[in-house]
């Protein structure tokens, strides 16, 4: 998924739901994110970081 994919799909979704990030442990919610730049024609990645505590 791009980013423009997930920003339209996040548009679509109510303005107050928060966002999770799905693991093997279950669901954590999503605390940052960070923008990794790559070269040698690899697609740049923004990563997504789930939160550490335990809710």
């Amino acid at each position: 998924m791009t980013v423009e994919q997930l920003i339209t799909a996040l548009q679509q979704m109510p303005r107050q739901a928060v966002v999770l990030f799905e693991g093997d442990a279950g669901y954590s919610l999503v605390c940052g994110l960070n923008f990794e730049e790559n070269g040698n024609g690899i697609p740049d990645e923004v990563i997504l970081f789930p939160s550490m505590e335990d809710d």
